[in-house]
C-alpha cells in the first residue's frame, strides 16, 4: 500500500459513513470531484468497484464493506494517534471530575495524588466519593472508577489497580468468645459489621472457592458506612469484618486482628477507570489515564 491508497481508504470511508459524495466531501473539507476521483481511482487500482452509485444515493458493495470492516479498526486507531499527537501540544489543565469509590480513593489514588498534582499544576482535580456505579455522562464527570465487575459494557475501561483480595477479620478478644467460622455458612450464628452504602443497600458478603460461589447475608448488630470505622470497631472487639485485604494487612501482621475464612477469599477484578469515548479526549484526562494507569 502507497501513501495515495491511505488517503484514498479514508475518503472511502468518510463516502461509506455519509451516504454521499458530497457528504463526505464537507466532513473532509474537500472538493466532491476530489472525494468521487480519490474513490475511482482506488477501485481502478484494486479491481474491484467498491462503492454502488445511483443519482440518489452511494452505498457499499459487498466487497466494499468487507473492507471497511477490516479497515475500520485500523483508521479508528489512526485517528486516536493524530488525537493524542494533538493533545500533547496542548499543557493539561482545567478542571477534572472523577468519581471514585471510597477504597480506591484511598488505597488506589491518594498516595500517589501529590506527585500527579505537582507533575500537572494547571488541573484542579476534584474526586467525588460514591458507592454506586454513576453515569458520568449524565451527572457531569469526566471518568469513573469502578472494580471490573462493575463496569457497563459500553464504557471503555482502563486498569488502574492490582485485583484485590477481600479478608473477614476479628479481633483475638472476639475469638476468645466465639468459634472461628470455617465455612460462609457459619457467619449465620456469628455477629457481624455490617456495611451500608451511600446508596442505601447494605453488603452481602462474597465468597468463592473452587468455583463454588457463595453470597452471605450477614446479621450483626452494628451498621457503619465506612472502613475506618469498620477497623475500629473491629479490633475493639465488636465483631467480624469483611474489608479489602490492603486495608487491614498491617493490623493482621501486629496482631490486632486475626483473619478466617482466607481460602473462601479468592481474587477479583481490581479498580478500572471508566470514560465514554476515546474521541476529542481532554488532555487533563489523558494525564490522569496515563499516571495511574496500572502495568502490572
Amino acid at each position: 500500500m502507497n501513501r495515495t491508497q491511505l488517503s484514498q481508504l479514508a475518503v472511502l470511508s468518510a463516502v461509506a459513513a455519509e451516504g454521499s459524495f458530497r457528504g463526505a466531501a464537507r466532513e473532509l473539507g474537500i472538493a466532491p470531484s476530489a472525494v468521487s476521483h480519490a474513490v475511482s481511482s482506488l477501485e481502478e487500482s484494486l479491481g474491484i468497484r467498491l462503492l454502488a452509485r445511483t443519482t440518489r444515493s452511494v452505498a457499499a458493495t459487498e466487497e466494499g464493506k468487507r473492507l471497511l470492516e477490516r479497515l475500520r479498526p485500523a483508521l479508528d486507531e489512526i485517528a486516536h494517534a493524530l488525537q493524542r499527537a494533538a493533545d500533547a501540544r496542548e499543557r493539561p489543565a482545567g478542571n477534572l471530575r472523577i468519581t471514585a469509590p471510597r477504597f480506591a480513593a484511598d488505597l488506589i489514588l491518594a498516595p500517589r495524588l501529590g506527585a500527579f498534582l505537582a507533575r500537572y499544576p494547571d488541573i484542579v482535580l476534584e474526586i467525588a466519593n460514591e458507592d454506586g456505579f454513576t453515569n458520568i455522562v449524565e451527572e457531569g464527570y469526566d471518568a469513573g472508577i469502578r472494580l471490573g465487575e462493575s463496569l457497563q459494557a459500553d464504557m471503555i475501561a482502563v486498569k488502574i489497580g492490582p485485583d484485590l483480595t477481600s479478608a473477614v477479620v476479628a479481633a483475638p478478644s472476639y475469638f476468645e468468645r466465639f468459634t472461628r467460622p470455617l465455612h460462609p455458612r457459619d457467619l449465620a450464628v456469628h455477629r457481624c459489621i455490617r456495611r451500608r452504602f451511600s446508596n442505601g443497600a447494605v453488603y452481602r458478603w462474597e465468597f468463592e472457592k473452587g468455583g463454588e460461589e457463595i453470597t452471605v447475608s450477614v446479621n450483626g448488630p452494628l451498621i457503619l458506612g465506612e472502613d475506618r470505622p469498620i477497623i475500629t470497631a473491629a479490633i475493639g472487639g465488636a465483631g467480624l469484618a469483611y474489608l479489602f485485604e490492603p486495608r487491614v494487612s498491617g493490623h493482621i501482621a501486629e496482631g490486632r486482628l486475626e483473619r478466617v475464612l482466607q481460602d473462601w477469599c479468592a481474587p477479583y477484578a481490581g479498580p478500572y477507570l471508566y470514560y465514554p469515548s476515546r474521541r476529542q479526549m481532554r488532555p487533563a484526562l489523558r494525564a490522569f489515564i496515563d499516571f495511574f494507569r496500572h502495568l502490572g
